[in-house]
């Protein structure tokens, strides 16, 4: 009697179904038999892992399979004649497929391609500054047998500043391996201290201080640790990591593997979105070209015990996956669901082991601090924070792209920086993050002004601050949309609004219905049909969601729409004011009492 089949690992999960999604474009009934099969799951859970991510299908996607950026800077760029090309053009409506399954048309939310709108995927190929006459000679060539990425955009870096050359930490040139080959001279203990004592902070959005976080990592004694470098670059707005992993792809291996070292990890996942699938293969080959030269694998650069080696792990679509339990989960082959926090991952993360889970940015910071010296860094920046911060901009501006600013300079010149054209609103740190108003363009853009909520009190009680704000692995820490005077605002709101009901895991009432609710209350506010009371409502319901809500996704949803109100009271109390054709002195009974008058008539007449 053969011996039962050994269950294939539920991490390789996600790959399987992204073959066959790739493959035959959906994933049919009889695969998910199969697959429940080899894994030893039920189908209800296979079929909830499924539809928990945006980019499986249950139904034929389309041999080219377009997904349309439906963001605020994509609609305001053209979205929506670029819309109606494609629709013109394949004779179907967005979330249909062409009756020979030629082809298949999807809104999808930011795809990290902001400074180039409009812009969509096509097979999760990149097409940028989309116009109605490239669309239809894109669709033709299409038509011919042209494989997309043979005539896809090649996305731009962008890079649009760089602080003088002695205070450039990220944009400059990179040669492999040149940090990790000093670490032959640095006990994994002295690295620590080295990045404690340089003040990085995460730059994922939390903020939290990274070396503690390795130093608890360090500490917690197991037979495996894990490095997770977080790509899951889902903010609206964000694309600063896109440009890192194109440009510099082994600065953040040579982070992970700094890390590895500092903690004794030898295992690393890359959790890379799939909206940047196209640069997969790029950052494989460097993968490959680190373990040619002895930087990754086993006794890397000849040290005994360093051995660590890393894999890329694709995404499929979910926004809260970028919050980290919620990340671990979809690794691990799961929903990616957030829960709830008994351990954070240094003690019990990825397999319950302790898992260091960093950033794209993060991680190229550390190579970087280790070239230059601890010394000439600590230069750079502020008292609270040193360095520089890359800033994905976008909107209103004439020099959209990326910046590389020293910590401390000020908004106002920032704005000049990028050639803000009229500013009114500035939406800092994406659709999780704040407003800003001419009020705050005097601040500086550091930790002790704009962000100063986040690094108050971060280096003296790490530990409260960690739980404090280990609900907030979403937000990007590096967006800037700017709106100028002439824009509308509340549909700015309603698509912030609509993009957390899309994307809220629904596992919690406050963030699956609240959000719905407020979305309800903004199109009321836009068709002038509202109230005053209505506003106050949206200000409880919001305090509530932020309060109330299990992850980060819910607790930062409402932050853009509650300091909006704050700074723009105007945009709302105008839409109040106005006109429109709804009377809001309609009372039904006076209608139906002035018809019963009228039948009453008729009746005495026939009499």
């Amino acid at each position: 009697m053969a011996a039962p089949k050994t269950p294939l690992p539920k991490s390789s999960l996600m790959g399987i179904l992204w073959d066959i999604q790739r493959k035959r474009r959906f994933i049919s009934s009889d695969d998910m038999t199969k697959i429940a099969k080899e894994f030893k799951i039920s189908r209800t859970e296979l079929e909830g892992i499924i539809t928990f991510y945006h980019f499986f299908h249950r139904t034929h996607a389309g041999n080219f399979t377009i997904y349309l950026n439906n963001s605020i800077i994509s609609r305001q760029s053209g979205f929506t004649s670029v819309k109606k090309a494609f629709e013109k053009e394949l004779g179907i409506s967005f979330g249909e497929t062409t009756e020979d399954k030629m082809f298949g048309l999807y809104e999808t939310s930011c795809i990290g391609l902001s400074d180039q709108e409009t812009s969509a995927l096509i097979n999760f190929q990149p097409f940028t500054n989309l116009t109605p006459l490239k669309v239809r000679n894109i669709i033709g060539q299409l038509k011919l047998g042209t494989n997309p990425s043979e005539i896809c955009s090649v996305p731009k870096n962008n890079i649009r500043y760089v602080p003088e050359k002695n205070k450039a930490v990220f944009m400059k040139p990179y040669v492999p391996g040149e940090a990790l080959r000093k670490l032959r001279k640095i006990s994994p203990d002295q690295l620590i201290k080295l990045v404690i004592k340089s003040k990085l902070a995460g730059r994922g959005g939390a903020f939290f201080p990274t070396g503690m976080k390795w130093e608890f990592c360090k500490k917690n004694v197991a037979d495996q640790k894990y490095i997770i470098c977080n790509a899951d670059e889902g903010e609206p707005g964000t694309f600063k990591d896109r440009v890192l992993m194109n440009k510099f792809p082994g600065l953040m291996i040579e982070g992970m593997t700094m890390a590895a070292y500092a903690v004794g990890a030898t295992k690393g996942y890359i959790y890379l979105r799939a909206e940047y699938f196209y640069l997969k293969d790029k950052i494989e080959a460097e993968i490959k070209k680190f373990r040619k030269n002895h930087l990754l694998g086993n006794a890397i650069m000849g040290i005994s015990g360093f051995d660590f080696d890393v894999e890329i792990h694709m995404g499929a679509g979910a926004y809260v996956c970028g919050e980290e339990t919620a990340l671990i989960s979809s690794i691990e082959g799961r929903r990616g669901e957030p829960s709830t926090k008994e351990y954070f991952p240094v003690e019990k993360g990825l397999f319950n082991k302790p898992t260091i889970i960093n950033n794209v940015e993060t991680l190229c910071a550390v190579p970087r601090i280790v070239n230059m010296s601890l010394k000439k860094y600590l230069k750079i920046g502020t008292t609270a924070t040193k360095g520089t911060k890359l800033l994905s901009v976008s909107g209103d501006c004439k020099k959209p792209g990326i910046y590389e600013i020293e910590w401390g300079m000020k908004l106002k010149k920032f704005l000049k920086l990028i050639e803000a054209e009229n500013p009114n609103m500035i939406l800092f740190n994406g659709y999780a993050g704040e407003c800003l108003s001419s009020a705050d363009f005097d601040r500086e853009i550091s930790g002790e002004n704009l962000l100063a909520e986040h690094v108050q009190f971060q280096w003296d009680d790490p530990i409260q601050y960690a739980r404090k704000m280990s609900a907030i692995g979403l937000r990007s820490g590096g967006s800037f949309m700017v709106f100028n005077k002439e824009r509308d605002l509340i549909p700015v709101f309603e698509n912030i609004s609509d993009f957390f009901v899309a994307e809220s895991c629904g596992i919690c009432a406050p963030c699956r219905t609240g959000n719905f609710l407020l979305t309800k209350k903004l199109q009321k506010i836009a068709l002038c049909h509202a109230e005053e009371s209505d506003l106050e409502e949206i200000k409880q319901w919001s305090t509530i969601i932020k309060q109330s809500s299990r992850c980060g996704l819910g607790k930062t949803s409402t932050n853009c729409l509650l300091t909006g109100m704050l700074k723009f009271p105007n945009e709302f109390q105008k839409c109040l004011l106005a006109q429109s054709d709804f009377n809001k002195s309609f009372e039904s009974e006076n209608v139906v009492s002035d018809y019963d008058t009228i039948i009453n008539e008729i009746e005495q007449v026939h009499e």
